[in-house]
């Protein structure tokens, strides 16, 4: 087993698309939309889906925005640099909720950013093995 993807419900699909691969550098893989239902299904990613995870968009028509409810908590994205991620995140537009430092009671360095719905992105900076 592996998985396979992780689903977000977004309220303007053009602009999550956007935000995923213009500003977190994701690919987009394919996107399908399902008239009979009136929904759409955008996944994007940084490999292909057979190779790694990645993430479902999912857009209902007449849904423009969504409550994202207390049991979500974010999706984790590895970086090389943590704080130039963020300031790269900033150049292209998005919105850095909190800076690269280290994790509280640790000494992992992450940083976090919001997508447009306000779904949470971590950056965990990638540790050197020494």
């Amino acid at each position: 087993m592996r998985i396979l993807h992780t689903m977000l419900r977004v309220g303007n699909l053009d602009r999550s698309i956007s935000f995923y691969t213009e500003v977190l550098g994701m690919r987009l893989l394919r996107r399908t939309d399902y008239p009979e239902g009136k929904f759409t299904l955008a996944f994007v990613g940084y490999e292909a889906e057979d190779v790694g995870a990645v993430l479902e968009l999912t857009h209902n028509w007449e849904t423009p925005h969504y409550d994202l409810g207390t049991g979500y908590g974010h999706i984790a994205l590895e970086v090389d640099d943590a704080a130039g991620t963020c300031d790269l995140v900033r150049q292209r537009g998005g919105k850095v909720t909190r800076e690269a430092g280290p994790m509280k009671h640790g000494t992992t360095v992450i940083a976090f950013v919001e997508d447009p719905d306000g779904y949470k992105i971590e950056f965990i900076q990638h540790k050197v093995a020494h």
